[in-house]
C-alpha cells in the first residue's frame, strides 16, 4: 500500500492529540508524521507508534513534501495556513469553521456524502463539519432516504471538551472548588459550568441565535444536499467531559414508524441503536466516550404531527465529531484520489 507524508496542525490540542491517536489506531499508511503547533509548544513530544515525535513550529515552509494535512489549529490559523499548504500540494482536511460554507470547498461526512471528496481539487481543501452536525446528519441521512425530511428541531447537550483542554480543566477545578468550599474561578465560560447548563455556545448574532446554532442549520443543508430541509437548533453546554448528546425531532413527508427507523439505522455504518427503555437502555455520553460509533435511541413517534419521530443521539465529539471524521476523509483520499 502506498504511504503518505502527513502533518497534523494544532497537534497539541485536544482534537490534534486525538488525530494522532486515530491515525495510529486505524493503521493509516503514514510514511512520515509531522506535528505542528505554535511556538509555545515547540519541543513538546507526542507518542506515535512507539516513538516520541517532537512538535515543530507551524510556518509557511511546514508543508513542503506533505501529502495530507489534518488541521485543527483554530479558525484564524487555518485561514492563513490552509491555502499555503494547498499551494504546496498538500490536501488539507480542516476541522475549523473557516471554510465550511465556502461553495467550492466540500463539507464532508463520509457516511453521508463521500462523493463530495472529489471536489478537493477545487482548492485543495476539504472541510470537516461541526461536531454536533456530524453525529446528527449520519442519522438523518438514512431516514431522509426512506421518508424525506421536512423539518428538524434539535437541542444539544454539548460536552466541555468541545471548547478544548482549558475548558476540561475549568470544569475539573470548579467541581473541586465546590466540594472544597473554595472560590469558583471562571475563565473559559462566562458563567459557572460545574453543575450548570449554559444555553450559549459561540457568540450570539443578530437573529438571536448563536453561531453554533446557525452552523448546525447551514451545515446540515449543505451536507444533505437539500436546501428544502428546515432546521432549527438550540445548543447548550453541559458539565460533561466527553460526548455530545442531542434531542432531535424530525418531521417527514411520509410515515416512518419507530420500528422501521430502528431497522434502517441498525444497518447503517458507524451507527449503533441502543433503544430498550424497559431495561433502561438508551445512549449515554459516558458510554459513547472513546467510541467511534454514533449511538441512537429513544426513537418514538411525535404524536403532535402526522409524520414525526423523536430520538436521542450521542457521540464522542472529539472522536467521530472531529478526529475520526477527518481521518476517514483521509482514508478515502488515500484509496481513491492520491
Amino acid at each position: 500500500m502506498k504511504e503518505f507524508n502527513v502533518a497534523v496542525a494544532g497537534a497539541t490540542g485536544a482534537v490534534g492529540n486525538e488525530m494522532v491517536a486515530t491515525l495510529e489506531q486505524r493503521k493509516f499508511p503514514v510514511k512520515n508524521l509531522k506535528l505542528l503547533a505554535s511556538s509555545r509548544s515547540v519541543g513538546n513530544t507526542i507518542s506515535f507508534k512507539g516513538m516520541d515525535l517532537k512538535v515543530e513550529e507551524l510556518n509557511e515552509e511546514s508543508f513542503k513534501g506533505v501529502d495530507i494535512g489534518l488541521f485543527s489549529p483554530g479558525g484564524s490559523v487555518s485561514l492563513k495556513f490552509a491555502p499555503i499548504a494547498a499551494a504546496s500540494g498538500c490536501v488539507v482536511i480542516d476541522n475549523t469553521s473557516a471554510f465550511r460554507m465556502e461553495p467550492d470547498i466540500p463539507l464532508v461526512v463520509p457516511e453521508v456524502n463521500e462523493h463530495a471528496i472529489k471536489d478537493y481539487k477545487n482548492r485543495g481543501i476539504i472541510a470537516n463539519p461541526n461536531c454536533s452536525t456530524i453525529q446528527m446528519v449520519v442519522i438523518l441521512k438514512h431516514l431522509h432516504d426512506a421518508a424525506r425530511i421536512k423539518r428538524v428541531v434539535v437541542s444539544t447537550y454539548q460536552a466541555v471538551s468541545g471548547t478544548g483542554k482549558k475548558a476540561i480543566y475549568e470544569l475539573e477545578q470548579q467541581v473541586l472548588a465546590i466540594y472544597g468550599q473554595n472560590e469558583i474561578v471562571k475563565k473559559v465560560y462566562p458563567h459557572q459550568i460545574a453543575f450548570n447548563c449554559l444555553p450559549h455556545i459561540d457568540s450570539f448574532i443578530e437573529n438571536g441565535y448563536t453561531k453554533e446554532e446557525m452552523k448546525m442549520v447551514n451545515e446540515t443543508k449543505k451536507i444533505m444536499e437539500d436546501q428544502n430541509i428546515q432546521v432549527t437548533a438550540t445548543t447548550v453546554r453541559v458539565p460533561v467531559f466527553y460526548g455530545h448528546s442531542e434531542s432531535v425531532n424530525v418531521e417527514f413527508e411520509k410515515d416512518l414508524t419507530p420500528e422501521e427507523a430502528r431497522e434502517i439505522l441498525s444497518k447503517a455504518p458507524g451507527v449503533k441503536v441502543v433503544d430498550n427503555p424497559s431495561k433502561n437502555l438508551y445512549p449515554l455520553a459516558i458510554n459513547a466516550a472513546g467510541k467511534d460509533d454514533i449511538f441512537v435511541g429513544r426513537i418514538r413517534r411525535d404524536e403532535s404531527v402526522a409524520h414525526g419521530l423523536n430520538m436521542w443521539i450521542v457521540a464522542d465529539n472529539i472522536r467521530k465529531g472531529a478526529a475520526l471524521n477527518a481521518v476517514q476523509i483521509a482514508e478515502v483520499l488515500a484509496k481513491k484520489y492520491l
